[in-house]
């Protein structure tokens, strides 16, 4: 886990999104994808998730066929665990940030959907496990029909790469066309803690 001026000074490996919020002083947390892709491996799921479409042919994909597979590939991201290991450096990186008992978002570099993990009362593991559930969610959409149909589509198979994620405090920022301006960006994500994309 890093924040984003640790993550900025690998912009090919992060994205240049956490270098441009850590220039204008934003804070926040990137979960590198190396942390996805040991969250996949060890509940081996490339191979469940690869047993799970094995009938969907790209060639010609039976959407009818296609839509109750994507919604237990949701479900099984959702309720696949993280290793006591992993799940204790996600609490402690959330501490470290200063996110362990506030409301935050989860969120793609460089998008918009964001999942929302709420308030949780502080000296508890609550609030980190209502993170993480807001991290698999997102996570979870990976695998919601559209993506995997437009995987299926452009590169013919529903396999995908992991990436990072970002965590933000406060509820998931609106578009203000006058910050965006201000910062000669196009989108700029704006909640009641001020900037918190760049989209």
């Amino acid at each position: 886990m890093l924040s984003f001026a640790e993550a900025a000074r690998n912009p090919t490996l992060h994205g240049d999104e956490p270098a441009r919020l850590a220039r204008h002083g934003v804070s926040g947390l990137l979960i590198p994808a190396t942390f996805e892709e040991s969250f996949y491996r060890l509940n081996n799921l490339p191979e469940r998730l690869s047993r799970l479409f094995s009938s969907i042919r790209p060639a010609r994909i039976d959407e009818d066929a296609l839509e109750p597979l994507t919604a237990q590939a949701q479900a099984l991201i959702r309720t696949s665990y993280l290793l006591d290991d992993a799940a204790q450096q996600f609490h402690r990186a959330l501490r470290a940030a200063a996110l362990d008992h506030a409301p935050l978002h989860a969120r793609r570099p460089g998008t918009l959907h964001a999942e929302s993990a709420p308030h949780q009362p502080p000296g508890t593991h609550a609030s980190g496990t209502a993170a993480l559930h807001a991290v698999k969610r997102l996570w979870a959409t990976d695998w919601s029909f559209d993506a995997v149909l437009e995987r299926l589509d452009s590169a013919g198979s529903v396999g995908l790469n992991a990436r990072p994620t970002l965590l933000l405090p406060g509820p998931p920022g609106r578009n203000d066309p006058t910050r965006a301006a201000q910062l000669g960006e196009t989108t700029a994500l704006v909640n009641e803690h001020g900037l918190t994309g760049l989209p």
